[in-house]
């Protein structure tokens, strides 16, 4: 009997190492920092598929930290519920694109109740609790807009331009950022009637489809429409669409901003005059950073701070600058490596147009 107590106790001794080991294995990841995010869509701009979830997912990886990106697909419950499975998971900090400031605050809360770190990247939530914000300075971006069409007006020697306006989803407070740039930098036309102001309207969700049927009904009101601000690249060529049918695309100037290969092909073909390029690789590593950071337990500083009108707070921030492009420096983007000439400079016109921008 002795012995076999003495062999059963050798063999718990053997296996107790096996059985930590395993134990290890399962769990490789609880030592490690874990991060969330949740993007919104990959309908009204291809940059958060093509962009956003390639740099965050890089730096994640540079840095060996465990995470998980899903995209809410313009979805509310699916966002929501994507934010409840991650906290469910154990992840230290989320970080979200919200699609509206209500869904985006009930979501930032929970998460604040659970003790997880939050970070608003892109859009700021109105009324919520995000610890930090990381995006563009937005109205700079709206600015650079209004001033893109005015210089490409200019130049074009429009006389007495009717402008009309593509704004972006009601509920996102970029689009509200975005119109007070561009209204700023146009207001001096319109108050010296220089320029004539036109139809304009919000585009719900940013839905290009939308944008068309809206920018079509716009030119049957003003068919004497000759600029167009459009708050994208994916709302300009809604624009640009239309004015296809009627021959007068190139004719009419229209601006965008997020510097997409569609968007970018268009400036080169002449048919949006110019486009916004906003270095997203610095934005996204600007979140992973902070993100890290906040899943290590550190509380770093941030070089500005945001208002957040609902919520009565001043949110800290990191605001990038973005960059204006036209057709004499789209090599600059290639140049950056947000798109590739691969991608740009297909067969066609767009090889030809590539050529005389100096991409080769």
């Amino acid at each position: 009997m002795m012995r076999k107590r003495l062999l059963a106790a050798a063999l718990l001794l053997t296996a107790a190492p096996v059985l930590t080991a395993c134990g290890d294995d399962s769990d490789s990841g609880s030592d490690k920092p874990k991060i969330g995010v949740i993007l919104p869509d990959s309908k009204t701009s291809a940059r958060w598929e093509t962009a956003d979830r390639r740099y965050l997912s890089e730096a994640f990886e540079a840095a060996g930290v465990d995470y998980d990106i899903q995209n809410a697909q313009d979805d509310k419950a699916q966002f929501q519920t994507i934010a409840d499975q991650m906290i469910t998971n154990g992840v230290d900090v989320l970080v979200i694109v919200n699609l509206d400031s209500g869904t985006g605050k009930a979501v930032l809360d929970k998460a604040k109740s659970q003790g997880v770190a939050t970070i608003d990247y892109d859009r700021l939530t109105l009324g919520g609790s995000a610890q930090y914000y990381v995006s563009f300075d937005n109205v700079k971006v709206g600015t650079l807009l209004g001033e893109g069409l005015v210089k490409c007006l200019t130049d074009m020697n429009a006389a007495k331009p009717v402008v009309a306006q593509l704004h972006g989803g009601p509920t996102d407070n970029n689009a509200t950022l975005l119109k007070q740039g561009y209204d700023a930098a146009l207001k001096p036309k319109f108050d010296a009637g220089e320029y004539v102001k036109g139809p304009d309207q919000s585009v719900p969700g940013w839905s290009n489809t939308e944008a068309v049927t809206i920018f079509e009904q716009m030119l049957v009101q003003r068919p004497d429409i000759g600029g167009v601000v459009a708050a994208n690249d994916g709302l300009a060529n809604s624009a640009i669409s239309i004015l296809k049918k009627q021959k007068l695309n190139g004719r009419v100037p229209v601006t965008g901003q997020d510097a997409t290969t569609q968007g970018l092909q268009n400036v080169l073909l002449g048919d949006q005059c110019m486009t916004v390029y906003k270095p997203i690789k610095q934005e996204a590593d600007a979140a992973a950073q902070l993100a890290i950071a906040l899943a290590k337990g550190e509380k770093p500083p941030a070089p500005a701070t945001v208002r957040d009108p609902e919520g009565n707070r001043d949110v800290p921030s990191v605001l990038l600058e973005p960059q204006s492009i036209f057709k004499a420096n789209v090599k600059h983007v290639v140049d950056d490596g947000f798109v590739t000439k691969q991608e740009l400079c297909t067969a066609g016109d767009f090889a030809a147009k590539c050529t005389e921008a100096g991409i080769t």
